[in-house]
């Protein structure tokens, strides 16, 4: 399957006037990358893309895409056996601990695992070596941006599942990171848990990666998004225009998001 990179079908979708402009150096470049597994190689195939600050990014494709395993070289837990990835100026190295770079894992309760939400948000600020005043202004502030100041004292194993999303999403936002990673944040929540999410997600000021299944919620958060299929890059550019090509969507293991479907009155409702 021919690859192809950022390149290609590449709108002027990024609203400049959305940032400064100073910030000509992308958040993240990946050049020629290939990610593999000791059991399965060439997960990723040459995928090159760039990604400017302030833009939110989604990726789509069918699972087994490659989607997470590509979110887990941005984060140095995969090395690459191919190819270079720099974020925010400086070359990923696997095993480093990078706060600016944050991921939301899929699943909250691999993130989760503290006596309570309080210890839980305030992991990552004190692997930081934070002072203690800033580590709690740090974890009050990411519990109000998210609206969770109630759950503080909580235990982490009991909180909902949309309890549980939003807490993690804190968790990352207590480390002030300008690349913010989410796999499928929308997975397991409720109508309101979801919509909440998106409104969130809508407010952040930091670059974003979002990989989901939701397609709506894709349409309604990114200023772009990427098509991954069997490890390559098949098409990068406007979320309506990308998503809304059936032949493409189908090809790849998708379906047309269904606020892109155009509605007809019935013939008989005339």
């Amino acid at each position: 399957m021919l690859c192809y990179n950022d390149s290609n079908m590449r709108n002027e979708r990024l609203d400049v006037t959305m940032l400064s402009e100073e910030l000509t150096e992308p958040a993240l470049t990946v050049s020629g990358l290939w990610l593999s597994y000791p059991d399965r190689p060439d997960v990723l195939q040459n995928v090159s893309l760039k990604v400017m600050p302030g833009e939110r990014v989604g990726l789509i494709g069918p699972n087994g895409a490659g989607k997470t395993t590509f979110f887990l070289g941005l984060c140095g837990v995969l090395k690459p056996s191919a190819g270079e990835i720099v974020v925010l100026g400086n070359p990923v190295v696997n095993g480093d601990f990078r706060p600016e770079v944050a991921l939301v894992f899929q699943n909250p309760d691999d993130q989760l695992f503290c006596p309570s939400v309080w210890d839980d948000i305030a992991f990552g600020p004190q692997n930081m070596g934070l002072s203690k005043d800033e580590i709690e202004v740090r974890v009050t502030e990411a519990l109000s941006v998210v609206g969770a100041v109630e759950l503080a004292d909580r235990p982490s194993h009991r909180l909902s599942e949309g309890e549980k999303r939003i807490v993690s999403i804190a968790g990352v936002l207590a480390m002030h990171p300008r690349l913010l990673i989410y796999d499928e944040p929308s997975a397991n929540l409720d109508i309101r848990s979801r919509r909440r999410l998106i409104r969130l997600l809508q407010a952040s000021k930091e670059t974003i990666l979002i990989a989901s299944h939701d397609l709506e919620l894709v349409l309604e958060v990114c200023n772009r998004v990427v098509l991954v299929d069997k490890g390559c890059i098949i098409a990068d550019g406007d979320p309506r225009q990308v998503m809304g090509d059936d032949k493409l969507m189908v090809a790849h293991g998708q379906e047309k998001p269904h606020s892109l479907i155009p509605h007809r009155i019935p013939h008989h409702a005339l």
